[in-house]
Parts: C-alpha cells; sequence; structure tokens
C-alpha cells in the first residue's frame, strides 16, 4: 500500500464495549470482572492464571446450560469500583498506577497471590470502601507484568 493522496473515510470503533462468546456453563452476573479464558471464551473473573480481564458484564447472561460460544455477553472496558482485598492484600494508594489481580468476580488485590492470579488492570484509585481499576485488554497490562 502506498501513502494516501486524499481523505480517506477510515472504519472506527468507539472501544467502550464489544459482545463476547460465552464459556459453556457459565452464569455472568452484570457489573462484575469479565475475563477472556485459555480458549478464548469469557467467563467470570476468578483467581487463576492465564486469564485475561477484558472488562465488566454489562448485563446478566445465562449459559449455564449452553455450550462454549452458544450465548453473547457484552462487556464494557473502563474505570471500574471494585471490592479491595483484605489485610496484606489489601490495595492502598502507594499502588496507583500498577497492577492489580483478580481474587474473584468483583475483588481485586495487590499481589498475584504467589502466581495463582491473573492481572485485572491497573490502580487508577483507591478509598476506604473500593478500588478504581482500569480494564482494557489493549491497555498493555498483560505486557507490563
Amino acid at each position: 500500500m502506498t501513502a494516501a493522496t486524499k481523505n480517506r473515510n477510515t472504519p472506527h470503533r468507539l472501544g467502550l464495549s464489544r459482545g463476547h462468546l460465552v464459556a459453556a456453563a457459565t452464569e455472568c452476573f452484570a457489573g462484575t470482572i469479565a475475563v477472556i479464558n485459555a480458549t478464548g471464551f469469557t467467563e467470570p473473573g476468578t483467581t487463576a492464571t492465564g486469564l485475561t480481564a477484558s472488562g465488566v458484564f454489562e448485563h446478566y447472561q445465562d449459559n449455564k446450560e449452553g455450550a462454549d460460544g452458544d450465548q453473547v455477553v457484552e462487556v464494557k472496558r473502563g474505570n471500574f469500583y471494585l471490592a479491595n482485598s483484605a489485610s496484606t492484600d489489601a490495595i492502598t494508594a502507594a499502588d496507583i498506577g500498577k497492577v492489580c489481580f483478580i481474587v474473584d468476580d468483583q475483588t481485586v488485590a495487590k499481589t498475584d497471590g504467589s502466581a495463582t492470579r491473573s492481572h485485572a488492570g491497573i490502580v487508577d484509585d483507591v478509598d476506604d470502601n473500593g478500588v478504581w481499576v482500569n480494564i482494557d485488554p489493549t491497555n498493555g497490562v498483560a505486557a507490563s507484568a
């Protein structure tokens, strides 16, 4: 392809939400962490390695009786307010800008739990009640950790 010599109508996406194929035997709750598993299907966040955080589920989706890919769920990327882990694994203001890790579908932690947790996203802010996390599979978190 050569350089453009006139205006170009370039297709674009806003990048805020996407439809993802749901994993088999999966129930997705609105507002909880959505991850892409090793086979490319979406499921709720859990303590496990090899998962890619893709955002939060925009709506409830029940694929408990279905096979991989039988249903589609909308997943939104962005900054989300999640529960903070406890004790020495709690995220603090000192962790803003750092990677945090998935504990379950609504909780994040400071550490990878001795290599048992996948990356959730980047800590954007923290207060006494929770953590704001930027979850976007294209934000470079997997490459940075």
